[in-house]
């Protein structure tokens, strides 16, 4: 019984290697596709609205200057002192708004766009107008000095869609990344197989290994 478990055992490696190459493929897409549309199943979804406030020149400024002041307006949107007034406003820590709330600016036009993001609609579009009248309030403070105004041109909405990837992109992303992998390792394979035999040749077999016994 001894001898026939020694010799089932080197069965599983050959019966992997008689699979068809394009199994290794098929496996990691489909690997890849649940892992995927699971994570994306389980995540909470995300929601994101966006406030836009724009500079506007006063009568001993141009428009150049009130590109300008856009530029580092979008820069200062997101720092302690404008996110530390907002924080009254929407209702929630800096450190929260710190994290879920980006600024944007154009280079053609003097616009900034105020994005937060959040597990829930409502909140979303209250960070980003919370963050936009933060930031006007500021400017406001400063316009004696920039001869620029800051007002808020288009105020955030609550999303009625969530904006993250949905369980089906995220299955495809992960299918496809699965494929890749499999793909790779498909690739590596053939090599370990060359190696294998090169091995095998140069290890003396057992007659050649009992006739140096015999000489010795």
């Amino acid at each position: 019984m001894t001898d026939n478990r020694v010799h089932r055992r080197p069965l599983r490696p050959s019966r992997l290697r008689a699979l068809p190459p394009w199994s290794l493929v098929a496996a990691g897409v489909l690997a890849g596709g649940l892992l995927g549309g699971g994570y994306g199943v389980l995540r909470a979804p995300e929601y994101t609205a966006t406030s836009y406030v724009i500079a506007v020149p006063t009568e001993r400024s141009d428009t150049a200057t009130a590109l300008g002041f856009a530029q580092a307006y979008g820069r200062v949107a997101t720092q302690v002192a404008v996110l530390g007034d907002a924080q009254v406003w929407a209702g929630v820590p800096a450190a929260t708004l710190r994290d879920s709330v980006r600024a944007a600016t154009s280079p053609d036009a003097p616009m900034v766009a105020v994005s937060a993001t959040s597990d829930r609609a409502a909140r979303a579009a209250d960070m980003a107008n919370a963050v936009a009248r933060a930031l006007t309030r500021h400017a406001d403070a400063a316009e004696a000095d920039t001869h620029v105004e800051l007002v808020q041109f288009s105020r955030a909405v609550t999303p009625g869609a969530p904006t993250s990837a949905s369980a089906g992109v995220t299955g495809l992303v992960g299918a496809s990344a699965g494929g890749l992998l499999g793909a790779l390792a498909l690739l590596v394979r053939p090599r370990r197989r060359q190696e294998e035999t090169l091995r095998a040749a140069s290890v003396p077999g057992p007659a050649l290994a009992a006739d140096a016994h015999g000489q010795l």
